[in-house]
């Protein structure tokens, strides 16, 4: 299971890596798996933000359809841009604890917008969510678990986070989205960040490939994830 991502706390010493390094190990996270295209019912979700939260119609929710609605035929260094921007912009910061009043909760996207607040899990699982919905392929996306270092490029302090990962091919270098910083960037502009395994909907990766890397099936080794993948199901991702 992923540990808790509270994105400023759990602080331990690390150890540095070269940036060639960091590259080769984030190239391996991103490894070929094909999946079916997502497809979203979006009464259903709007229903769903009504039972639980009251707040029928809700601006933000209409917003994020807008943006899928206006962004498919985008190029995808634009769809990025934008669900980043969006998801960044729209959604506060919150801890698990204040948010719903757990240590810790995987939200689902219409939970995110309807709270209008989530910790970096919850930045990354909108995001995920909203870039299947554009149309980007899921072989092309991963949740990634990281280490960041913390505290400037002398630091030997790191923090549980997690990110979005986009393979533009099997071998090519991701571009990386996170809730801490407002720019897409390189994997190789982060030597911040040590990615130490990844997951989509489809399986988990993890190591440097060979014996460490799980296919198929893998989601079910991440209860927290399953259970989220079930509850989008139900609000109306298919």
């Amino acid at each position: 299971m992923i540990p808790h991502c509270p994105c400023r706390d759990n602080s331990v010493g690390v150890a540095r890596r070269s940036p060639g390094a960091l590259s080769r190990l984030w190239l391996a996270l991103g490894l070929l798996w094909l999946s079916p295209a997502l497809a979203t019912d979006f009464e259903r979700l709007l229903a769903t933000l009504g039972q639980k939260f009251g707040v029928n119609p809700n601006q933000i929710f209409y917003d994020w359809k807008r943006l899928i609605e206006d962004g498919k035929a985008l190029s995808a260094t634009d769809k990025l841009r934008r669900v980043n921007e969006f998801i960044n912009r729209r959604i506060q910061f919150g801890e698990d604890s204040q948010v719903w009043g757990q240590t810790d909760y995987w939200a689902t996207p219409m939970e995110t917008l309807g709270k209008g607040a989530g910790d970096c899990e919850d930045f990354t699982i909108a995001k995920y969510f909203t870039l299947l919905n554009l149309g980007v392929p899921n072989e092309q996306l991963r949740l990634v678990y990281v280490k960041a270092r913390i505290g400037g490029p002398s630091s030997t302090v790191q923090q549980a986070h997690m990110v979005l990962a986009y393979y533009p091919s099997p071998n090519a270098e991701p571009q990386i989205l996170d809730n801490l910083i407002t720019d897409i960037r390189p994997a190789s502009r982060r030597t911040d960040l040590q990615p130490v395994f990844s997951f989509n909907s489809q399986g988990i990766w993890q190591g440097a490939g060979g014996s460490d890397t799980q296919g198929p099936g893998g989601p079910g080794r991440l209860s927290r994830w399953a259970e989220l993948l079930q509850r989008a199901r139900t609000e109306g991702f298919d």
